[in-house]
């Protein structure tokens, strides 16, 4: 089998929540599965003691031998002002030897993110994470309109990338729309790093 990383960072779960819809679109694609992996939070003191590979719940830390056994990638991240969030961004900031070693060169990847709000900059978010992919050498993936999902949806989702509308914090429930884009991500990626495979 061939693995997809989804690699992301959720606060609230709305991010998690997409990142499990995109892991059930990958797996609906014969011989590709999906690995969820996550990032540390910052703090003045960082959860993750040196060689925790295990947080407290849900999946494991993401490391660079996830990077350079994946067939594909696909990066999810809340928004932050318009921007992905800082965990994220450290963990790219990381991965320098990855960089010089081509690692993710050539493979198929794709961009997920929450926000609040309709005009939180959930756009400018999943364009500010296709940068490292394609400073990684990565073939970056989007949705197209030939979801139906995509024209229609009052709610997540973008060309760049799948999406949810929060509200609220507590607000992870994503919509019908949301749920199919998210799964719509996962299978042209998985699909895509299949035909290079």
């Amino acid at each position: 089998m061939s693995e997809i990383l989804i690699l992301y960072y959720s606060r609230y779960g709305s991010v998690a929540n997409l990142a499990r819809r995109i892991a059930d679109g990958v797996e609906e694609v014969d011989g590709m599965s999906a690995r969820l992996r996550t990032v540390p939070a910052l703090r003045s003191v960082a959860d993750a003691s040196p060689g925790q590979p295990v947080p407290n719940e849900g999946p494991p830390y993401a490391t660079i031998d996830d990077l350079k056994s994946c067939s594909g990638l696909i990066c999810g991240s809340p928004t932050r002002f318009g921007n992905m969030a800082a965990p994220m961004k450290a963990f790219w900031d990381s991965t320098g030897g990855a960089w010089m070693s081509g690692a993710l060169a050539g493979k198929p990847g794709a961009v997920f993110t929450s926000t609040s709000s309709l005009h939180g900059g959930h756009e400018s978010t999943l364009l500010s994470m296709i940068t490292p992919l394609m400073h990684h050498g990565m073939l970056i993936v989007g949705i197209p309109f030939t979801e139906p999902a995509l024209a229609r949806t009052d709610s997540g989702g973008a060309p760049y990338g799948a999406g949810h509308i929060a509200r609220k914090q507590d607000d992870t429930a994503l919509s019908d729309d949301e749920k199919t884009l998210a799964r719509a991500l996962g299978r042209r990626v998985a699909d895509i790093a299949k035909k290079l495979g």
